[in-house]
């Protein structure tokens, strides 16, 4: 049997406490533990649509939790 690597609790931030939508939050905690991801990326991976996913991403970035790298969204510190 496989052991699964534990990271510590301290490798995710918080979900700020602003976000009250539940994709947005799965959005957010996705891009923080990747480091980043393009819009495709995040509809595959999360099952979601290209219109939602931006729509999710224009207001994580309006309220200066994500910025735009190239083709990628990650996290702002």
């Amino acid at each position: 049997m496989k052991t699964q690597k534990q990271r510590p609790d301290s490798a995710i931030d918080t979900v700020p406490d602003t976000l009250d939508s539940a994709q947005a939050k799965l959005v957010y905690i996705y891009l923080e533990a990747t480091g980043g991801a393009t819009v495709e990326e995040l509809g595959a991976t999360l099952s979601m649509q290209k219109l939602s996913i931006l729509s999710i991403l224009n207001t994580l970035s309006s309220a200066g939790f994500v910025e735009q790298d190239g083709d990628e969204y990650v996290v702002t510190n």
